[in-house]
């Protein structure tokens, strides 16, 4: 493939085009079919070839157009897959001016008229070549109306005709079409026979090429030959001649991959400050802000596949240095704090896309994945908060020390705090046991939250305020009529409109709540008024008596229209007394 020195300079995707099977690389499999049919005669009509930019898909099309129509250089050769190259079908075809090869782009030419000079052409059997073949390049890029005018053409075309598609976009091929052809998809060349077909060229130009160098390329090319190559043809000109570590990680704008380790280094371990530093040297060196978190994304997803896999640290595309450094971060970060990292990356990536300032936007992501770093996994608060004793509860941050479950406040005060305890723990020691039975409602002897007989119902109900089971405290204040309240026993009559199973419901937390069994009996008539009436009759009788307060009426005759709102019992012995009873703190909410 060299050329003469006053030829014009042509650039390496092209100059090192593939012209046979054998220098196709990364596509065995499809060479592997196309070997066998044409040695077994059995040739499709129609073929299709799919895969991402570069890999091929046209370079194949006309490899395959030379195998068909290669007569060999005796002039008697039949269907080959390694064409001579010296027929004159075969040298025609490789200078795209073979009569009976008809290329056509179908982005540039969409309509049912372009398609329509095909139907009207494969009539005509070829001028020289064995076959005519035509080849139909990004075939997706067709109207509807051209597909359905190709259809019948394609399912049975002359024998002496041969149809090859490419495109990027298999799914936009109708179905119908894609019944008629022999589909190959090509796919991402791997990492390391790219790096070798890099290093082939670059010796066959005289370039020195760091292995280092070859392996980003390789990484930023994602599987497409032709785009390794044009990055290659850059560096070559970037570094005058030779290609290194530095000045492609320059070219391409990536981060020094040992900076990018330091900085996931320091993010997982909270240093905020320290992050931003790196962040700030790495844009400073000219690093794009989304292409560090686009880095940080694929370590992410490199130690995660450590963690599952622990082979994939022995990569020959990653450096060794790389390899040691990464396998001791997997064995350091649980599988949970990857996971989130993961998705904490994703939508910062997308926040930086967006952003007016790139950087600042980055600062935000790394303050973000910094500040939660060392936070447990929600996983592990729930496990922690249901753990066993007083363990779970105080290992949780901030936590105070004591035991898991608080002794019940004295009605109508506060929760008691041990004696030098701040503020701030006592509210978290009361915390912690409430988030329990949000999560589960546990039935087990160690988690009883009321260890002695309840003296009366209002007790009862002032419980399962406590224990944030509201919906069974309205009930049992508004439907509740009770006969008889003692140890191990409660009889009532449900009110109208009673849930059905209130009775079954008060059993069942009773059992929780206190540990022993209780018997719930219910009648058909008697019992006292419910809370809520009897709430409602001291309401009544307080409003008459604050009514004939003189300093009352006093205030009514100089405000005439002023009505009282409601009353509230302002001295310490009345508030303990409206703490007894649950019906009363209901309704006395306003200002005397």
């Amino acid at each position: 493939m060299t050329e003469p020195a006053s030829a014009p300079y042509r650039v390496l995707a092209r100059k090192y085009r593939p012209a046979t099977f054998a220098e196709l690389i990364g596509q065995d499999a499809m060479v592997r079919t196309l070997t066998n049919a044409m040695e077994s005669g059995r040739l499709a009509h129609a073929f299709i070839l799919t895969g991402v930019r570069g890999v091929g898909k046209t370079t194949t099309a006309r490899i395959i157009a030379r195998a068909l129509n290669c007569t060999g250089p005796d002039g008697k050769g039949g269907p080959t897959i390694t064409p001579c190259g010296q027929c004159d079908s075969c040298r025609a075809i490789a200078e795209d001016r073979h009569v009976d090869v008809l290329e056509m782009d179908a982005a540039s030419r969409t309509g049912i008229g372009d398609v329509r000079e095909i139907i009207e052409s494969v009539r005509y059997a070829p001028v020289s070549a064995r076959f005519k073949v035509y080849i139909i390049d990004e075939v997706h890029m067709l109207s509807t109306a051209a597909f359905n005018g190709l259809l019948k053409t394609l399912e049975e075309p002359p024998a002496h005709v041969k149809f090859i598609f490419a495109t990027t976009e298999i799914r936009k091929v109708p179905v119908t079409v894609l019944s008629r052809c022999q589909r190959f998809d090509l796919k991402r060349v791997e990492a390391e026979v790219l790096i070798a077909h890099l290093a082939g060229i670059a010796a066959k130009e005289n370039v020195a090429v760091e292995p280092e160098a070859l392996a980003l390329i390789a990484r930023a090319a994602e599987g497409s030959v032709r785009d390794a190559l044009s990055l290659l043809d850059q560096a070559i000109a970037h570094g005058n001649g030779s290609v290194s570590a530095e000045p492609v990680r320059a070219m391409l704008g990536l981060a020094d991959r040992m900076q990018v380790f330091d900085l996931y280094d320091k993010v997982m371990q909270g240093d905020i400050a320290g992050s931003l530093a790196d962040l700030r040297l790495q844009y400073d060196a000219g690093a794009d802000p989304l292409a560090v978190l686009q880095d940080m994304l694929e370590l992410t997803h490199w130690l995660t596949r450590i963690k599952v896999t622990p082979e994939a640290a022995d990569d020959v595309t990653v450096a060794e240095t790389e390899r040691r450094r990464g396998a001791a971060m997997a064995a350091g970060l649980t599988m949970a704090v990857l996971a989130r990292t993961w998705q904490m990356l994703l939508k910062g990536i997308a926040e930086v896309r967006q952003a007016t300032q790139a950087l600042a936007a980055a600062d935000m992501v790394l303050i973000r994945l910094a500040y939660v770093a060392e936070m447990p996994a929600p996983g592990d608060l729930v496990r922690q908060l249901n753990g066993k004793g007083g363990e779970a509860a105080a290992s949780l941050p901030g936590a105070a020390p004591g035991p898991a479950v608080p002794q019940p406040a004295p009605r109508g005060g506060p929760a008691p705090v041990r004696p030098g305890a701040t503020a701030e723990l006592a509210v978290q020691s009361r915390a912690v046991p409430q988030l329990a039975p949000e999560v589960e409602r546990p039935s087990t002897a160690h988690q009883i939250v009321q260890a002695v007989p309840l003296p009366d119902f209002a007790a009862f109900v002032a419980l399962a305020g406590k224990q944030r089971d509201l919906i069974l405290k309205g009930q049992m204040i508004n439907f509740v009529h009770l006969l008889r309240f003692e140890a191990g026993r409660v009889e009532f009559r449900p009110a109208a409109g009673a849930p059905a199973d209130l009775a079954n419901r008060m059993s069942e937390r009773l059992r929780e709540w206190t540990g022993e069994r209780w018997t719930i009996s219910v009648a058909k008539d008697g019992g006292a008024p419910t809370l809520a009436q009897a709430a409602a009759v001291a309401e009544a009788s307080r409003r008459a008596e604050v009514e004939g307060h003189p300093l009352v009426r006093a205030v009514a005759q100089a405000f005439p229209g002023a009505t009282i709102q409601s009353v509230r019992m302002r001295n310490a012995a009345a508030e303990s007394a409206a703490g007894d009873d649950p019906g009363a703190n209901e309704s006395s909410d306003g200002d005397e």
